[in-house]
């Protein structure tokens, strides 16, 4: 799907969704591009959608995801809910723009249709530190 090819409508109905929550969440399109992140997110990661834009998945899995963990691309939540098309709920530990961590747990799941999978959400909170 090229930049100017318009979204499926289940990606713009999950962003716009995405927009009203408190809980700080990604969006990926059926590439695994990161095509939004709400305001909530960006409070946690140091930085806004707006000024971060879309990213592919190798450069948001290294600019935000486990800091220090090694945990290759496919094995990131989204990623898993995007390409087995399943719910994946995990722990991890993510790095902000200013190179802070945050304990965070991560639910994702694939937004599908009839026609197939065409993205995947993840909802994410900081974690307790006892765990």
């Amino acid at each position: 799907m090229g930049p100017t090819a318009p979204r499926p409508i289940e990606i713009i109905l999950a962003r716009s969704l995405m927009s009203s929550l408190t809980t700080p969440a990604f969006l990926v399109d059926v590439a695994a591009t990161l095509v939004f992140f709400n305001d909530a997110a960006a409070a946690m990661l140091g930085v806004r959608f707006e000024e971060a834009g879309a990213l592919s998945a190798d450069d948001w899995g290294t600019r935000f995801a486990p800091a220090g963990s090694g945990i290759p691309i496919d094995e990131l939540p989204l990623v898993i809910a995007l390409n087995q098309e399943r719910p994946v709920h995990r722990r991890l530990r993510i790095r902000s723009a200013s190179g802070g961590t945050h304990r965070i747990e991560v639910s994702a799941f694939p937004i599908g249709a009839s026609g197939g999978v065409r993205g995947a959400m993840a909802l994410f909170w900081e974690s307790p530190s006892s765990t």
